[in-house]
Parts: C-alpha cells; sequence; structure tokens
C-alpha cells in the first residue's frame, strides 16, 4: 500500500524533517520524507541510535522538531492531540485504577470532554465494554494491574489508547517486553485490532520478523545521523498467519533487512577475528 496508488490526503506527512538535540554533535533526525496513508500499518527498524524513537514522538507532538514539516491530516503538529494516540514499552498503568477504569481514564481528560452529552458518556461506557471484550480482558476486569501478567497489562494499555477512537495509533516498541510466545498472542491481537478499527498505525522495534509480519510498509533507518535508508514494501495478504513466517519469500526479506541494518550501523560480526582473539587470550 502505498500513496502512489491512493488519491487520498496521508494521515501523517514528513517533509525534509529534521531534529537536533541540544548540544548534540550530530543532528537526531536529518531530511525525513515519509508519506502514510490513512489505515496503513507502518513499521519502523534500524540499528540503536538511528531516530526510530524520536520521530514517533514527533509524530505524537511530544518532541518538536526543528526542521522541515510534519503534519496530520493536513494540519501541522504543534503538540499532543485527540487524533493521535501513544502505546509505549513500559505499560504506564494506573496501579490504584482497575483494568475497566483505566480504559475508561481517557474519557476523563479535558481534550475529551468538551461539549459532551449523557449520550456521547453512554456510548463510552459501551466502547469500554467492547474492548474488554476484543482485548480479551473480560475475566479481569476488576482486577488491579499488579495481579495482571505482562502481556495483559500492555492489552490493557492499547485498549485505554483506542478508547477515545484516534484516527493515528502510535506504538513504541510495545511487546519488547514480552516473552515469544506472548509476542506472537500479540502480533495477532493488534493485527485484528488494526482491521476492526481501521486505524492508521506507526510501529516501532528492534525485531525485523515483527516487522515484518504486521507492517503493509517497513521502514527500514539508519543512525549517525538519524534518516530514511529503505522503504520495503511487504509482500503478504491483508489478513496473516503465523506460517507465513516461514514462507520463503518472509524469510528472503528478512535476510535483506537484516544485513542492510547490519550495513548501515556497521556493527557486523567478524568470525575470523573472534577467532583469533579467542586464541591469543587463550
Amino acid at each position: 500500500m502505498t500513496l502512489a496508488t491512493l488519491d487520498v490526503m496521508p494521515s501523517l506527512c514528513c517533509r525534509a524533517l529534521g531534529k537536533t538535540y541540544p548540544g548534540g554533535k550530530q543532528p537526531a533526525l536529518v531530511d525525513v520524507n515519509l508519506d502514510i496513508a490513512p489505515n496503513e500499518f507502518v513499521t519502523l527498524v534500524g540499528a540503536s541510535g538511528c531516530g526510530k524513537s524520536t520521530l514517533l514522538r514527533c509524530m505524537a507532538g511530544l518532541e518538536r522538531h526543528d526542521q522541515g514539516e510534519l503534519r496530520v491530516c493536513g494540519q501541522p503538529i504543534a503538540g499532543p492531540g485527540p487524533d493521535r494516540a501513544m502505546v509505549f514499552q513500559h505499560y504506564s498503568l494506573y496501579p490504584w485504577l482497575t483494568v475497566i477504569e483505566n480504559i475508561r481514564f481517557v474519557r476523563r481528560l479535558s481534550a475529551h470532554t468538551r461539549d459532551r452529552s449523557s449520550s456521547d458518556v453512554e456510548a463510552a461506557s459501551g466502547r469500554a465494554d467492547a474492548l474488554l471484550r476484543l482485548m480479551g480482558l473480560d475475566a479481569v476486569r476488576d482486577a488491579y494491574p499488579n495481579q495482571l501478567s505482562g502481556g495483559m497489562q500492555q492489552r490493557v494499555a492499547i485498549a485505554r489508547a483506542l478508547m477515545s477512537a484516534p484516527p493515528i495509533l502510535l506504538m513504541d516498541e510495545p511487546f519488547g517486553a514480552l516473552d515469544a510466545q506472548t509476542r506472537e498472542v500479540m502480533h495477532d491481537l493488534i493485527a485484528h485490532v488494526h482491521r476492526q478499527e481501521r486505524s492508521t498505525i506507526v510501529f516501532v522495534t528492534h525485531d525485523v520478523e515483527e516487522a515484518l509480519y504486521l507492517g503493509h510498509r517497513v521502514v527500514l533507518m539508519a543512525p549517525r545521523p538519524g534518516r530514511i535508508d529503505t522503504i520495503y514494501p511487504v509482500p503478504l495478504p491483508a489478513r496473516r498467519n503465523q506460517d507465513m513466517k516461514l514462507a520463503p519469500e518472509f524469510l528472503a526479506l528478512k535476510r535483506e533487512i537484516l544485513e542492510r541494518i547490519r550495513d548501515t550501523s556497521g556493527m557486523k560480526t567478524d568470525l575470523e577475528l573472534l577467532e583469533k582473539l579467542s586464541q591469543a587470550a587463550a
């Protein structure tokens, strides 16, 4: 899915985007150009320090860019807004609230309560219940975060982010702290949520397999300075299953992306040198 084939305004648009932190020797981001279509699922990968999370935080309005343009649905991004929700690697749930209270919490924020009628309140309550079911959280509705596994806590965090039905969902390594089996379950869950909610999703990960399995496109970023190196369309159908990770074309693209990450980061394993070092140490 690319904007070349879609006659629509992009959900997110970056033009010559750049950012330098005060005192930084190199820009964190330089000349980033990227259009993300409505309902597109784009994953960002790359070595540490390539600017993935910085770009995502700029999209969220949590960081200010100092060069170029960054627009959401045609409007310049000047800060956080109800049109974008963010899910972090750490769940950031309120420990004194139950699961359902955490999900509903977003409705207390002023950005979501202006001019709200009684019918809006009723609809919000119904949406919270629907998200509870969608995330498979019915059985722990009245539990507190410290009573939940990491995977369950992240489901609550995602449900809370979706509560206001944001057009754009930004996810910064949301499954990074989970074990491999739980991550696979979460992959299928977020893909299902994407189909149901029809949000635009931008997803940062270090896991190339995860990026390929979830994304319509994989955006590979390179470090020093942070920039977009290569964009890979993912040749998989919209509905995916775990067996696709074993397909030859999937594995070939995974190898290609991993090799490119090694090339752009300069981090290659020299087995011959390691063997010589081991012999010298012995």
